[in-house]
């Protein structure tokens, strides 16, 4: 089961070999004395490319799960004082994992030195199940209401832009003021080009003009350091900078929907130990640095 399952995450037989450190030709003897043992066709291979079956795609899922179980079962016998093993498949997006995930991944991997990590780095929400996912990191709102899910930490958001494109365009001091202005605009989530606003007199909402979208935030990132217009960030995104002073918050007064993060374990099964300590290692060290 874990190498078929293997070829079907990797796309080839030679690329499963590896992973598994075992040679190709036992992969596939173990490939073709499965599909012998079940009378049914598990792959399609050709000279290019190589998928599952429709029966292939069944017994995939259902294997993958098997897997999980059992090396939770195995996890449990042993205790978790032995530490962790295996691999674990962590989602998140580029530049939080970036700024504030991988710097700090060392200490994990220290504390559970048989365990294999892998990041799936996208700003996209991934299907956990279809990817393999043990845990996602994501933030904004959940518009998937079946996965599990657990708030990590709150932060807000603020309009920043770059000294030097403040000095060439002027501040705004109301968000009526961004119709004069150009957005930088993360097409994804909470954020598009219309901007919602709240201040003691009350809510209101601009669209702003826009030439510049992005489907990733690190788009959004350089570009406002570029001085190539304001945009919507969450703190986090824009830590280093602030803090430098290179991109600073304009409309102070006027506050946005906070950005909230979530850990999401897939749904239908129940969140992994391995997965369970990833989370609960880093929301102890993001909450202290």
């Amino acid at each position: 089961m874990e190498v078929f399952v293997r070829i079907v995450e990797t796309g080839s037989f030679s690329a499963a070999a590896r992973d598994m450190q075992i040679g190709q030709p036992n992969v596939s003897k173990l490939i073709a004395a499965m599909e012998e043992r079940l009378q049914v066709r598990l792959l399609v291979r050709s000279t290019r490319q190589l998928y599952p079956t429709e029966a292939g795609q069944a017994f995939y899922e259902r294997a993958r799960r098997t897997i999980a179980e059992a090396d939770e079962a195995e996890t449990a016998a042993r205790g978790l004082g032995r530490g962790l093993d295996g691999r674990l498949r962590v989602s998140a997006p580029v530049t939080f994992a970036r700024l504030h995930v991988v710097p700090r991944i060392g200490g994990f991997l220290d504390a559970h030195p048989n365990l294999r990590v892998e990041f799936v780095l996208d700003d996209r929400f991934v299907d956990l199940m279809g990817e393999n996912i043990d845990v996602a990191l994501r933030g904004g709102e959940l518009s998937d209401s079946s996965l599990t899910a657990r708030k990590l930490a709150t932060c807000d958001r603020l309009v920043v832009a770059s000294p030097t494109y403040l000095a060439r365009m002027g501040t705004p001091s109301t968000p009526d003021d961004l119709l004069e202005h150009t957005a930088l605009v993360y097409a994804h989530g909470l954020i598009s080009e219309e901007w919602r606003f709240r201040n003691p007199s009350g809510d209101t909402s601009v669209r702003v003009p826009t030439r510049l979208s992005f489907s990733a935030a690190e788009g959004v990132r350089e570009a406002v350091i570029a001085g190539l217009g304001l945009a919507i960030s969450s703190r986090w995104v824009m830590a280093p900078e602030l803090a430098s002073g290179s991109v600073v918050p304009v409309l102070t007064d006027w506050k946005l929907p906070n950005a909230d993060l979530w850990a999401l374990f897939p749904a239908g099964r129940l969140p992994t130990a391995k997965a369970r300590a990833f989370v609960s290692w880093f929301e102890e060290a993001f909450s202290t640095n």
